[in-house]
């Protein structure tokens, strides 16, 4: 069996999958399943030290090696600050005018790709199978190969691909797209992002439409493919039902024992639409007065990125509009909104998940979202709640028994909190049961092992 070699940005511990979740979770049994190796950056700022230079650690984590690199200042700045999360975090969520299309940051996310290349290639074997992961790693396949690594390599874009003319604005896309070629397949969310790569490269490089989303440019051939990441259903079903989970759940429905929650959980981030959320739940209290005192908006935005200027002033507004709200419909015994800014435990989510009526996964646009699948594992079958999705969502294409909407609609979404709210149990679990079986058939070790084996089976050349 060919070693498994994942490479990202960051390295977690596969032994410490729960806690972490996300990738850990996905990739952690077959990694230690074929001894395999997790590179990336350590985390790991050098001040002072050279650009494009940076130690390798290396250590055993069980059956796993762990391998990263520290970076120094300048490459930190210009390759993660700079151009990974602002240039393509922002284009890559439909944001043009937040990116900072700075010449120098293309520089460093170049060099501190070729520096991984550099020293990922002192690690690997001839049979390794090489999968990369997400927008900091873009051009990593291409150093690898001008470096002769001839190994199988698949990429997998996490967040959302846009459309051929937001991605042509970037300064140099053509390079980013070269250099999408020498990934043997290329995994994307959803249809959509699937669709929008086709155009973007036969519009812009005359890449050979070859079927089967078989693409040809550049003297080489490239695999494509839709892979929507899951859950581990069984695995967060679980936490739902430790003690750190159950403690949550029954502090929040004696608290809010005459209450129904709307509950919303992400990161601090644009891309979420947390001002569109809350306007809309001001709407809903407005259109509705009859959730005057009756409805509770929980929304948890936790710290991301905070030394970076348009964070700091999404945080401003969200407090502005959570104080307007609160202060317009606000009682001596009750507060429309409770607005948490500070990381929430994973063991907890569950029993937060499961008190609430609601949950108001609203994202402007997002390359699957992960809360709304938890949410739905979390649920009591017998009394669920009701899952309110936004279209732009990748899960939208699978969770089509949520209730969509418009994130930009603040009436339509109104609208729908409100159906949400008064939705008759028998609809609810009739929704739930069919959103339940959907993210079992589709959870995260089917992602990985189909990814996996189409990798397997890629002709590139």
């Amino acid at each position: 069996m060919s070693r498994l070699v994942v490479v990202s940005n960051r390295v977690a511990d596969p032994r410490k999958a729960a806690a972490a979740g996300g990738l850990a979770v996905a990739l952690g049994d077959a990694l230690n399943a074929t001894g395999g190796l997790w590179f990336g950056w350590s985390g790991t700022v050098v001040e002072g030290g050279a650009p494009g230079e940076g130690e390798l650690h290396v250590q055993q984590a069980g059956n796993v090696t762990l391998a990263t690199v520290d970076l120094s200042a300048e490459d930190h700045a210009g390759y993660y600050l700079g151009y990974s999360n602002g240039v393509l975090w922002p284009v890559f969520h439909y944001r043009l005018d937040l990116a900072r299309f700075d010449a120098g940051f293309i520089g460093a996310y170049r060099r501190v790709n070729q520096l991984f290349a550099r020293k990922l290639m002192t690690q690997l074997k001839p049979d390794d199978i090489l999968w990369v992961h997400d927008y900091h790693l873009i051009p990593l396949a291409a150093e690898l190969r001008a470096l002769g690594a001839t190994q199988r390599i698949g990429f997998f874009l996490h967040i959302p691909l846009p459309p051929q003319q937001v991605l042509a604005a970037i300064p140099q896309h053509e390079w980013l797209m070269r250099a999408m070629f020498d990934y043997d397949l290329l995994g994307f969310q959803s249809e959509a992002d699937l669709q929008n790569f086709s155009r973007y490269v036969q519009a812009e490089a005359g890449a050979v439409d070859l079927g089967e989303h078989r693409f040809r440019a550049f003297h080489r051939t490239v695999q494509a493919g839709a892979f929507p990441i899951g859950i581990d259903v069984d695995e967060f079903a679980a936490l739902t039902h430790g003690k750190e989970a159950s403690d949550m759940y029954d502090r929040m429905k004696e608290e809010y024992s005459r209450r129904k929650l709307l509950l919303g959980v992400e990161r601090l981030d644009y891309s979420k639409g947390l001002p569109q959320r809350l306007r809309a739940f001001e709407a809903l209290l407005k259109k509705y007065p009859e959730n005057i005192r009756s409805a509770t908006l929980i929304q948890i935005a936790s710290p991301s990125r905070e030394d970076m200027g348009t964070y700091t002033d999404l945080l401003q507004e969200l407090e502005s509009l959570c104080g307007a709200t609160n202060g317009n419909f606000g009682e001596l015994d009750w507060m429309p909104v409770r607005f948490i800014h500070r990381n929430v435990a994973r063991k907890r989510l569950p029993g937060l998940y499961r008190a609430a009526r609601v949950a108001l996964v609203t994202p402007l646009r997002d390359g699957m979202n992960l809360v709304a699948k938890e949410f739905i594992a979390a649920q009591d079958p017998a009394d669920p709640g009701v899952l309110v999705l936004s279209r732009f969502a990748g899960a939208a294409e699978q969770l089509k028994e949520a209730l969509l909407v418009n994130p930009y609609d603040t009436d339509g979404t109104a609208d729908t909190m409100q159906r949400a709210l008064q939705m008759p149990l028998q609809e609810r679990q009739a929704r739930h049961q069919r959103l339940l079986k959907n993210i079992r058939e589709q959870d995260v070790h089917w992602w990985r092992q189909r990814f996996l084996d189409m990798l397997g089976n890629a002709c590139n050349g």
